[in-house]
């Protein structure tokens, strides 16, 4: 047998750096995952069970990159995966969790506790007419959870904004009312929206995250190559989803081809990204079929594409 005569390790190695002119913070690394969707740093982590569930796609939008939600479970769970994501932060929670003056404290309880959020506004089933708010400090001493929400919520002076209500003027009226919610309502009273100071602290904190237009955290989801992954891919969207990853260890392949063409027809407005593939052929085939990206299997692949686009296009495909 051959000997082994020499080996390295990491700390033997170094690439030689050069002379640079060039300052750190007159730096970029900003690129595109997809036509519409920007990241300010360019990472994106796998659609692996043991990568990225909710709380690693969170974490990775506030630095800027974007996480792609696997897809070993149930459509439901995905979607709900996703939903944590798109609900942790935003400008303006433009959905948010409600109750009914009716629902039990317990009912309170364990929402919160499911979404991890402290307050909950308390709206009417019909109308949507805002009447009060409760939150954990209401909960804390209650153990009498069989009793309405209605009975412990704030509705006398409620603090709310009308609609069009900016970041920064919602931050003063948090700080002058010394609340950490802020319900936002239309001339009729009802909810629209919620602005928490959670979310303006998060702003400050992570001014790099990769957002939407609504100021939530943006998140993919991945599906595969059979027929009902429509509809797993319908209920990631629903919750959410800025993108839609078609994830197979091979991505040139006419299964993968055709699931590319069903969820492009399902989906016209949905960034749509797939993969993985290994060569230019493979990539091409998938932009014919309509997908916004393709995902290369190896960073090398991003130069043996060049030969059919510009170095530029060839990672917005």
């Amino acid at each position: 047998m051959p000997v082994l005569k020499e080996a390295l390790t990491f700390d033997d190695v170094l690439l030689v750096p050069g002379h640079s002119r060039v300052h750190p913070k007159d730096t970029s690394v900003a690129t595109r995952l997809t036509r519409r969707i920007a990241l300010q740093v360019p990472l994106a982590s796998a659609a692996m069970d043991t990568v990225t569930e909710a709380r690693m796609a969170i974490a990775l939008a506030r630095e800027g990159g974007v996480g792609v939600v696997h897809k070993n479970m149930s459509a439901e769970r995905q979607a709900e995966e996703v939903d944590r994501v798109k609900r942790s932060e935003s400008g303006m929670i433009l959905k948010p969790i409600t109750l009914g003056p009716d629902a039990s404290l317990r009912d309170a309880h364990q929402l919160m506790a499911r979404f991890s959020i402290s307050g909950v506004p308390v709206v009417e089933e019909s109308g949507g007419m805002l009447v009060g708010i409760v939150t954990n400090r209401d909960l804390q001493f209650e153990s009498d959870l069989d009793r309405p929400v209605a009975s412990l919520m704030t509705s006398e002076d409620l603090v709310t904004a009308p609609v069009g209500t900016t970041l920064d003027e919602a931050q003063k009226i948090l700080h002058r009312h010394r609340i950490e919610k802020l319900p936002v309502v239309d001339d009729r009273g009802r909810l629209q929206g919620l602005i928490t100071v959670k979310d303006i602290f998060k702003r400050r904190q992570f001014p790099r995250a990769c957002k939407d237009e609504h100021g939530r955290l943006r998140v993919g989801a991945a599906v595969g190559a059979a027929q009902d992954d429509v509809d797993r891919a319908r209920a990631v969207v629903d919750a959410g989803a800025d993108f839609v990853v078609v994830d197979t260890a091979h991505g040139h392949s006419e299964g993968v081809l055709q699931a590319v063409a069903r969820l492009r027809d399902a989906f016209p407005d949905v960034d749509l990204v797939a993969g993985n593939v290994g060569t230019a052929e493979g990539a091409a085939a998938l932009v014919l079929e309509r997908a916004d990206d393709a995902l290369a299997r190896r960073a090398s692949t991003l130069a043996e594409m060049a030969g059919a686009a510009s170095t530029n296009d060839a990672w917005k495909l």
